[in-house]
Formats: C-alpha cells, sequence, structure tokens
C-alpha cells in the first residue's frame, strides 16, 4: 500500500499541491478512518453546499458570461456527487441527518472583501481553495480505502482538480489587478484553520483535538 505522501504525489498535479499552503495533517486521516459515516455524511453536504455557491454565483453575477457558463457546469457536477455519495451511503446503511458545518469555509470567506469587483475576485480565490483542499483531501484518504470508495474518490479527485482550476482561472479572468497578494493572503488563512486544533471533525476540519 502506497503511503499518503506517495499517494497525493501520484494523484494529484503539481500546481495544485504547490497551491495548497500545507499538507492535511496525519491525524485527520486517523480521525477520518475512524469516522467513515460522519465523513460521508459531511461530504454529502459539501457538495450541496458547493452546488449551491455556484448557483449564488450565478444569481449574482448575470453580466458575467463566463463565470455562467462554468458555474453551471460545476452546479450540475457537484449535484450529481451529492447524488452518488447519498446512494453510497444508503448501500452502506449510513442515514442521511443534519450536522453542523465546519469552521473552514466560514474562516476564509469571513476575509472576503464586502464590495466588488475586489469581492468576486475573493470569493473566486477561496472557492479555489475550497475545491482544491477537497481533492487533495480524496488523494490522501484512497489507500486507506475500500475498492467501490477508492475508485469513486479518484473520479473526484479529476473533477474537483478541474472547479479548482475553474475558480482560479476566473479570478484572473475578471481581476483588473495581479491576485498574487491575495492568494497569499487566503492562503496563510487556510494553513491555519488545517493546522490548528479542531474540536469539531468534519470532513474540512483542522487537526483533531486528542480524545
Amino acid at each position: 500500500m502506497k503511503t499518503t505522501s506517495e499517494s497525493t504525489a501520484m494523484l494529484l498535479p503539481a500546481e495544485l499541491r504547490a497551491f495548497l499552503p500545507c499538507a492535511t495533517p496525519e491525524a485527520w486521516i486517523e480521525a477520518a478512518l475512524v469516522n467513515p459515516s460522519l465523513l460521508l455524511i459531511d461530504h454529502a453536504q459539501c457538495e450541496k453546499k458547493a452546488a449551491s455557491t455556484a448557483m449564488s454565483l450565478m444569481y449574482r453575477y448575470v453580466e458575467h458570461p463566463l463565470l455562467l457558463t462554468k458555474m453551471s457546469q460545476l452546479a450540475r457536477e457537484e449535484l450529481l456527487h451529492f447524488e452518488q455519495v447519498v446512494k453510497l451511503m444508503e448501500e452502506r446503511g449510513v442515514a442521511y441527518r443534519h450536522i453542523g458545518a465546519s469552521r473552514y469555509a466560514a474562516g476564509l470567506r469571513e476575509e472576503v472583501r464586502r464590495d466588488d469587483p475586489q469581492r468576486l475576485i475573493d470569493v473566486l480565490i477561496v472557492g479555489a481553495f475550497i475545491e482544491a483542499r477537497s481533492c487533495e483531501r480524496f488523494a490522501c484518504l484512497i489507500p486507506h480505502l475500500d475498492d467501490e470508495l477508492g475508485k469513486f474518490y479518484r473520479g473526484l479527485v479529476k473533477s474537483e482538480g478541474r472547479h479548482y482550476e475553474d475558480y482560479l482561472m476566473l479570478a484572473r479572468h475578471y481581476a483588473t489587478e495581479p491576485i498574487e497578494e491575495r492568494i497569499a493572503f487566503f492562503a496563510e488563512r487556510e494553513k491555519a484553520l488545517i493546522e490548528a486544533p479542531d474540536p469539531v471533525f468534519r470532513f474540512h476540519s483542522g487537526l483533531p483535538l486528542a480524545a
């Protein structure tokens, strides 16, 4: 069996790995493996939220045809993933129920500037980080999963990678100035959220607190 680092190196493009400011801690992977039902439930919620975010952007920024096209495609794909996760849960006897969200997405979005066009750029950069981290976490988990779930997550690595690329491309496309400084700003915040102790385990949670 390949190690986590070998798996991520094989499955993830170098550009995506370089974009993320840190790797997922091994302690999170260990927590995920002992909380498979909770992981699937939160994964389903993440797919639903991703579709909702794409739809919200479509409603808010109707004057941007490229964004409308990309977000329409992304929303459809995320909803398909939601359906697939729910089906997997049903097959595995995992009941879908409401659980509270992690601090991760909210922690990134609280740094988004309020006024456009800066707001749009920040939202797109945050979307790129969320999709890239999702992709990396799927890759981290694959070596430890059964064949069915591992195959499913391999497919998600490819699609989430495309979503990361689309968000970043759109941020650059609509920016009126270089965005590297904002990317670095959000990278620092993202790293803190991933590496800091987190009392709640979720798909995007930070370092699990010791029991």
